[in-house]
């Protein structure tokens, strides 16, 4: 799922969602078999998502699924907002969604101390899940999936000595889990009352600071393609893009493209693939690049789709 969602979005930002519009239906499809409705009696209820694939549970047998639910048959959160993005990519209106269900397994994923695990069965719980819930909450407009107060106590309790945001509290602060934290913040409309003036400052200054030419993820580490979207959005949220050196951060994205196979790759003269594929155009786009769409930095989609959820949201009231 998340993979087709780099697909899906990267055509999206580069305005050529026409090469997939004859299988479009098949693919919101695709998408809506993979998730996990409630069974008869809700015993299921805090499964319920979206799957990654159809390798799992009773894909396209909505019937079956729900009444002879399978045990380790569950949604997981990264699918889910991945498949509800790429679902509003498409331009669907969501209206197959089971927003309660969807609602109730964020709930059950949330922890105590306020972070997510990705699947009910247990997993590593950190500062991505908080994203990837914070962003289905919205998308569904329904804020009951999660504790927010305590989701904001996570992230910021995850803010480090050095002034980034780490995975957890007591973690090494990291481009990737700040961008989360920040925009998760920036979704439940949190950001200015969390952190105080000297520790957005710091914050500031920390993710300044991981510009080299492109963009590291911690310091003392390469410059990464996927940093100049996980760093350079989260100088967009904190308002301060402009402060960075577009060049030197288009010249290291260029570096990485590759002209015989196309996308970005992680390094230059390495393999490209989905994903700095895909972050090397969202880099571009926040650098403004002609012909690349501008972005919707908190939610990961174009400003686009994201006018499109608006307009769902609209007609659900």
């Amino acid at each position: 799922m998340t993979v087709a969602f780099f697909a899906l979005s990267g055509l999206d930002m580069l305005n050529s969602l026409d090469v997939v519009e004859k299988n479009k239906k098949e693919i919101i499809d695709w998408i809506y078999s993979l998730q996990l409705l409630p069974a008869e009696d809700d015993s299921n209820l805090g499964q319920c998502g979206f799957r990654g694939s159809t390798t799992n549970g009773n894909s396209f047998d909505t019937e079956k699924a729900r009444s002879e639910p399978i045990t380790l048959d569950s949604g997981h959160i990264a699918m889910t907002y991945t498949a509800l993005a790429s679902l509003l990519i498409l331009g669907d209106d969501l209206l197959r969604v089971n927003k309660r269900a969807v609602a109730a397994g964020l709930r059950s994923l949330q922890q105590e101390d306020g972070s997510f695990c990705c699947v009910p069965e247990g997993s590593e719980n950190d500062m991505r899940f908080i994203y990837c819930a914070a962003c289905t909450c919205y998308m569904i407009n329904d804020w009951s999936g999660m504790d927010t107060e305590k989701a904001v106590n996570f992230i910021k309790n995850s803010q480090t000595y050095e002034g980034g945001i780490a995975q957890g509290p007591g973690l090494e602060a990291h481009g990737g889990s700040t961008f989360c934290g920040l925009a998760a913040l920036v979704l439940m409309g949190r950001l200015e009352e969390t952190f105080s003036a000297k520790e957005m400052k710091h914050l500031r200054w920390w993710c300044l600071a991981r510009q080299q030419t492109g963009f590291q993820g911690r310091p003392n580490k390469p410059v990464d393609t996927c940093y100049s979207f996980w760093v350079g959005a989260s100088l967009k949220l904190l308002d301060i893009f402009k402060l960075s050196n577009a060049e030197f951060n288009k010249g290291f994205l260029m570096s990485t493209q590759q002209a015989i196979t196309g996308g970005f790759s992680k390094w230059p003269d390495h393999t490209p693939d989905a994903l700095h594929a895909y972050f090397g155009v969202c880099g571009m786009s926040l650098l403004g690049e002609p012909g690349v769409q501008k972005m919707h930095a908190a939610l990961n989609l174009s400003q686009k789709t994201a006018q499109h959820l608006h307009d769902v949201h609209k007609k659900w009231h």
